[in-house]
């Protein structure tokens, strides 16, 4: 209830005319046998922000307003995409400086969480479809040196299998010469490496065949997809238990080591491995019981988004991409990773004095949250990593504002302010999938009970068999369904049940059990 600010000149006795219409119905029940107590609160949905578009360079924020209208997706999908592209390009090839020796790769893991229907494939294809067309020209720009590097092998195996058998049927004079020269020639050919055809984007891969890749890649490879499958792999799908070591060294930028049968074993100094995935909400839940997945963090390394669906609400003329839009996309993004590609060293990027004291900042309000009570403590594995993350998307952005030459610029202050927006929202979104992760489904299926009853106030007492025919069928689908939702409504204090009226004699179906609501029910209570 609440009471006018300003109160006009007039006598008191009776203050009915100050409040709204009804105003009565929301003082407490008065107190007797059936009074009663005030519920339970079930807790509040976390209100989720939006994608912040406006934080991209434009030609990147153009892109993704233009593909969220066309396709009528939420701009959360194009706009992690983005990101993922962007780390895609840059992704093994630079890296960061905070302060000091504390360096941050750029290759990102995103994962956003959308129903079926969703047209995400439509939306992978429009973001990613510049990589896949720089991916196709390095390939064939490949083929040359793929040619010279077989030819060149060819030959000299040749050659030293030709100097190893005149040195066998040599004279002891000549042996000793005719050995040296096979041996340089069999050296010359262990030298000899064939390159791999270039891949910038995989879109699923067991661990043995990522750590193949990122050995023949130079050390960088991008997954990119619109289902969840690499969880699957993760979870065991192949091995039969999880297997997750090179995901989390792929993140992180550890040694990788890899050996394979017959061959002599490689090693990866730096490997960056990147992550642009749209799953379904329920592939999370999955992830989360996967042993080891959290207690090893992997769950922690990712920037999820949980955006809201469109679905059911989508405009069916929606405006197009402009053609300029796409272009300049297109074409700056091929340019930046067509660019970067075949370097074998990274660039590291340094920060401003300004841009230093901006991510400091940030850092500070990490921390303080990150104690036994603060907002961060519930995700404190996720949280730990987010001031490099927000490190990580700073450099994405800066290559991005300056994708011919960002490498030679220190990043600004602004730039990292931006980063920090975007970590703002991945935050939000984290403490949401992990609260979802943990939570007690009859609490998801109570709240959305109670937000109904709070829709519709029951006029008196009502049957579970007509609240079934009331609520939508989307939610329960079958009257079990209502069952654990409301039990934690009774268990809170929101509805009771009444006692069963007489069986009769002759027997028959049960009635419907009866409930009653809370009486200020639908009055802003929850």
């Amino acid at each position: 209830m609440t009471v006018p600010s300003q109160l006009p000149d007039a006598s008191y006795d009776n203050v009915s005319p100050l409040f709204r219409d009804g105003w009565e119905q929301d003082m407490e029940p008065a107190a007797g046998p059936d009074a009663w107590d005030i519920p339970v609160p079930l807790g509040e949905s976390r209100a989720l922000p939006a994608f912040p578009v406006d934080v991209l360079p434009p030609w990147v924020g153009d892109m993704v307003a233009a593909v969220a209208e066309e396709t009528q997706t939420p701009a959360d999908l194009a706009g992690c995409l983005a990101l993922a592209a962007l780390a895609t390009a840059a992704g093994g090839r630079v890296m960061i400086r905070i302060r000091g020796r504390w360096h941050e790769p750029v290759n990102i893991y995103t994962a956003v969480a959308l129903p079926p229907g969703n047209r995400k494939s439509a939306v992978f294809d429009l973001m990613t479809k510049p990589l896949l067309a720089v991916e196709k020209v390095l390939k064939d720009a490949s083929v040359l040196k793929r040619t010279e590097a077989e030819t060149t092998l060819k030959l000299l195996k040749a050659a030293a299998e030709k100097a190893a058998a005149r040195a066998a049927g040599a004279e002891q004079d000549k042996r000793e010469e005719l050995t040296r020269e096979a041996v340089f020639l069999a050296h010359q050919a262990e030298g000899v490496t064939v390159p791999a055809e270039t891949q910038l984007i995989a879109d699923n891969a067991t661990q043995e065949s990522l750590a193949t890749m990122l050995a023949e890649q130079g050390g960088r490879v991008a997954i990119m997809s619109p289902e969840g499958g690499i969880f699957d792999i993760i979870a065991g799908l192949y091995s039969g238990s999880p297997n997750m070591e090179i995901f989390l060294k792929g993140h992180a930028g550890d040694m990788v080591r890899v050996n394979r049968q017959g061959r002599p074993s490689q090693h990866i100094e730096r490997p960056a491995v990147t992550m642009g995935l749209a799953i379904q909400p329920e592939v999370l839940d999955a992830i989360a019981r996967v042993k080891g997945a959290d207690g090893r963090g992997l769950l922690a390394r990712y920037l999820y988004a949980v955006p809201r669906s469109l679905v059911g609400s989508r405009r069916l003329d929606p405006e197009p991409i402009p053609d300029d839009v796409a272009d300049t996309y297109a074409a700056r993004l091929s340019a930046l990773t067509a660019t970067l590609a075949d370097w074998t060293e990274a660039a590291v990027l340094a920060l401003t004095p300004e841009a230093d004291a901006v991510m400091m900042a940030y850092q500070k309000v990490t921390e303080s949250r990150l104690s036994k009570d603060g907002s961060l403590a519930p995700i404190v594995k996720w949280a730990s990593k987010r001031d490099g993350a927000v490190a990580r998307l700073a450099a994405l952005l800066h290559l991005a504002t300056h994708p011919e030459d960002g490498w030679t610029r220190p990043v600004e202050a602004a730039t990292v302010a931006a980063a920090t927006r975007l970590g703002d929202y991945f935050t939000v979104h984290a403490l949401h999938v992990f609260d979802a992760m943990g939570a007690d489904p009859a609490q998801d299926a109570a709240r959305i009970l109670l937000g109904h009853l709070h829709l519709y106030p029951p006029a008196g007492t009502f049957t579970k068999r007509e609240l079934m025919r009331a609520v939508p069928r989307a939610d329960f689908r079958t009257m079990a369904d209502l069952d654990p939702a409301l039990a934690l409504l009774e268990e809170h204090g929101w509805l009771r049940q009444q006692a069963p009226p007489p069986r009769s004699a002759k027997g028959g179906r049960p009635p419907s059990p009866r409930y009653e609501a809370y009486p200020r029910i639908g009055h802003g209570e929850a």
